[in-house]
Formats: C-alpha cells, sequence, structure tokens
C-alpha cells in the first residue's frame, strides 16, 4: 500500500525534506519510491544511460542536470531499458523527451519540462555525489518518495 507523501511528511515531518521545485509527472508510474543513485551530469546522458542499464533493484536515479532545458537527457528507449530494468523512477532536473512515448512506460519519471533536442554522448557526469537542488540535499542511499504532490527524501541511511 501506498503511503502519500502528504501523509509522510504529516507522520514525520521535519525528519523528510520537501522539494519545492515544481516538477512534472510524465512516466506511466505516478508514485515511487526507493533507494537514491544520483547523477550530476550537463546536457550529456550517457552516463545517464550506463546506469539505468544496471539491475534497478527499486531504486530511484536523481539526476542533476543543472535545470537546464536546452537538451533532453531522458527519452523512451533509455527510460523503457530503465523500466525493463527494475527502476522504481527516474527524478531529472532538467528535460526529457519523447513525452507521449513517456507516459506508457511503467517507470516514474519527473522533470523540470521537455525538449525534443538529443543531449551530448561525452561520458561527462559524476555519480554518487550528493546533489542540491529544489532545497533538498539528495544523497546516494537516502530515500526518496514521489507522488503528485511532490518529492519527500529522507536524511542518509533512513
Amino acid at each position: 500500500m501506498h503511503m502519500s507523501t502528504a501523509d509522510l511528511y504529516d507522520e514525520h515531518g521535519e525528519a523528510l525534506q520537501s522539494c519545492s521545485l515544481q516538477f512534472r509527472q510524465y512516466g506511466a508510474r505516478r508514485a515511487f519510491h526507493g533507494l537514491i543513485t544520483t547523477l550530476r551530469c550537463h546536457e550529456d546522458n550517457a552516463l545517464l544511460k550506463s546506469i539505468l542499464e544496471e539491475p534497478g533493484e527499486g531504486r530511484a536515479l536523481v539526476v542533476d542536470g543543472g535545470g537546464s532545458l536546452e537538451a533532453a537527457l531522458l527519452g523512451d528507449v533509455i527510460a523503457g531499458t530503465a523500466a525493463a530494468n527494475g527502476w522504481a523512477g527516474v527524478v531529472v532536473n532538467g528535460a526529457v523527451r519523447d513525452v507521449v512515448a513517456l507516459g506508457a512506460i511503467d517507470l516514474g519519471v519527473k522533470a523540470l519540462g521537455s525538449n525534443p533536442r538529443k543531449s551530448h554522448k561525452h561520458g561527462l557526469g559524476t555519480r554518487d555525489v550528493a546533489v542540491i537542488f529544489g532545497g533538498v540535499l539528495f544523497h546516494p542511499g537516502a530515500t526518496i518518495y514521489s507522488d503528485d504532490d511532490g518529492i519527500l527524501v529522507t536524511t542518509r541511511g533512513r
């Protein structure tokens, strides 16, 4: 049974961080939670693709794309791979593409917006580092809870 982020916040209060960025829902899975894996990259999705090719084991990938809407970091092909590999969701502080197709994939996908432009494929980025956006410190290994009301994150290891 899924407990809504509003109910979780009512129960745990300030023990949870609440993300203030107003993400849009793109995936078919509107609510998800899981342990966080992080990635910091800018308009380059090669590392994102390689991470989502790994077994997800119910994890969620939090991608700090610097808020750039210039190029999509995630599209339907990579999202389909993530769903097939058992990822719960992907949060992109940036853009996605193939939004109609994303809506049919059983994966949580949140992003700031969309852009049909492809990203670079240079493999630039940093994995498993703390990233900050929307007033939240996303640590690898913390737990994320996401639904239509927003995003909550535990402190590390909770």
